[in-house]
């Protein structure tokens, strides 16, 4: 009579531990991860396009912690940080030669805005949107240029 005992709680232990990582896997915000630039399926306007650029996102207490670093056609390579909650409010960012600012806006579970700002003056405009199935990542820029050009971009990545 021990055996049938030991078989439902096995099955018991067994159906928690799928639970527990099912809901993990639905808290986890689908922006969060390491991120590729796909050049092939990039476009820049104005280019040039940088060599590579990857972005590793975290999501601290409900907000977003963004990292990118960007080797860029020429110059020297930019490592740029920010961290913010998702309330539209402007924070600092560190590293970034076209952007003092950034502001986040979550739009839904599976994208989000970010608007760089240098000066007080808005740059850019990204929608980011993550893939259903989770493996991509394709950020839409829109705005100016430091000297005024227009910028419309599409950004694709790929989950590392």
């Amino acid at each position: 009579m021990r055996i049938p005992n030991l078989v439902a709680g096995v099955a018991v232990l067994i159906a928690l531990v799928a639970f527990a990582a099912t809901t993990t896997a639905q808290g986890k915000e689908p922006w969060v991860g390491t991120w590729k630039l796909n050049l092939a399926k990039s476009t820049y306007s104005p280019g040039p396009a940088p060599k590579s650029l990857t972005v590793i996102v975290a999501a601290p207490n409900g907000g977003i912690s963004q990292t990118v670093d960007t080797v860029p056609a020429t110059g020297a390579a930019q490592h740029m940080v920010a961290t913010a909650k998702f309330d539209g409010k402007d924070v600092a960012v560190k590293g970034n030669p076209n952007a003092d600012m950034m502001s986040f806006k979550k739009i839904s579970d599976r994208s989000y805005e970010a608007v760089s700002k240098k000066g007080g003056k808005t740059m850019t405009t990204q929608r980011v949107v993550i893939s259903a199935d989770g493996k991509t990542r394709t950020n839409t820029q829109t705005g100016t240029t430091a000297d005024g050009k227009p910028v419309k971009n599409t950004l694709v990545y790929e989950r590392q």
